[in-house]
């Protein structure tokens, strides 16, 4: 089959459901395998993160890209040549848009991890030798890629047999429905519920119209945050909204090379939790300063005062890649938040100086109580109990 062919009637391939489910179980297969390394790993790390024991950290990923080959090799190996040229196919039947030159990348990309992964599974490496481990930590990338994208791929053959949206409204019914739908957006009375892309490009969000104590689920097309938006359908629930809207296609993602089968090695914290107790424990002006100045630290190990700056940041560029209305506000927002984080970090710095400058411990008066009473002496007579109130009004 080549990628601007389709399969014949009679072909003994795979149908397109079987090859998308066979990249949908590898990529629940590794989940798994990521959950049991990331398990195994947490325990060479002390707990600031930092690896105490390399030798078990390497095990454990070796046994995980061996596994994660034997997985590729029974879901994906068969039928990975199929389910891309299937995907190349379905691609090239999808009206112009903005996310197709992305798409047509990663298929190639996961071409190319495919030849590579085809020529390790054709001339292996002598099993349990250090050439084997080598040959499979140079395959987990193109593996990963795999995990991480197949969706796409996937997607595309599903995309193929899909359902195909007919406009149910004529001009003037679609008109009626979006004046409707407008008066109940400012009436507080539009809840949207879902959102997603369709193949060509487009946003399709579903709500309920609230109109008299009774709702009714509408489509949406456009940002339902700006001018513009139309309704596109309506119908008695969600359920059947689904079987006749545009399909969803695979949400974008916020940086490109970002990967959750590759994450780098966290670095060392001190979590805030634990500079509270030192703060508590804390009996020189100079520790409860260190405590805040480690808060504050900047870098490689920032504290939980910069890192918290840093996912203010990292929220406000993904507000700003939804490129909807609101997203853009509540990306504003989040910039002048962490202008705020900022200000604040740096008060608490000075303030963390001046204190550690202070020459000073705690006065001995705030003496520490202990969790328990002092028990009595083994040979020692316990005090007779006083009579109860009870007992003394009978004898009056």
């Amino acid at each position: 089959m080549t990628p601007s062919s389709s399969p014949a009637p009679d072909s003994r391939l795979p149908s397109t459901a079987q090859l998308a489910n066979g990249a949908r179980s590898f990529r629940l297969r590794m989940a798994v395998i990521d959950r049991e390394t990331e398990a195994a790993l947490d325990m060479t790390r002390d707990r600031y993160g930092r690896t105490l024991h390399a030798g078990v950290a390497e095990a454990a990923r070796a046994h995980r890209d061996k596994t994660a080959l034997e997985a590729y090799s029974i879901h994906l190996a068969p039928h990975a040549d199929a389910l891309l040229d299937t995907a190349r196919y379905a691609l090239d039947q999808l009206p112009p848009a903005r996310h197709l030159t992305g798409w047509r990348a990663v298929l190639e990309g996961l071409a190319t991890s495919t030849t590579e992964i085809r020529q390790a599974l054709d001339q292996p490496a002598t099993p349990g030798s250090p050439a084997e481990r080598t040959q499979h930590a140079n395959l987990w990338p193109h593996l990963t890629a795999w995990a991480d994208h197949s969706v796409i791929a996937s997607n595309l053959a599903d995309q193929r047999d899909g359902q195909h949206h007919t406009a149910p409204l004529t001009g003037e019914e679609q008109q009626m429905w979006t004046e409707r739908a407008q008066a109940a957006q400012r009436r507080g009375e539009l809840d949207l519920t879902e959102s997603w892309y369709a193949a060509d490009g487009q946003p399709i969000t579903l709500a309920y119209l609230v109109e008299d104590d009774d709702s009714t689920v509408v489509a949406l097309r456009g940002d339902p945050g700006a001018p513009g938006w139309q309704v596109i359908g309506h119908y008695a629930h969600e359920y059947e909204a689904g079987k006749v809207l545009p399909a969803p296609v695979p949400p974008g993602v916020l940086r490109p090379d970002v990967s959750r089968f590759n994450r780098p090695v966290p670095a060392p914290e001190v979590s805030l939790q634990e500079l509270i107790r030192d703060a508590v424990e804390a009996q020189q002006a100079g520790d409860a300063s260190n405590a805040l100045l480690s808060a504050t630290q900047r870098g490689y190990d920032a504290g939980p005062m910069v890192r918290l700056q840093e996912l203010l940041e990292t929220s406000r560029q993904f507000a700003s890649a939804l490129e909807t209305s609101q997203g853009r506000q509540i990306g504003a927002r989040l910039s002048a938040l962490g202008r705020q984080i900022e200000f604040l970090t740096r008060e608490v710095e000075e303030a963390a100086e001046d204190l550690g400058a202070t020459v000073a411990v705690l006065p001995p008066h705030r003496a520490p109580v202990l969790p328990t009473r002092p028990r009595p002496a083994v040979d020692t007579t316990p005090p007779v109990p006083p009579p109860r109130a009870s007992t003394l009004a009978r004898h009056r």
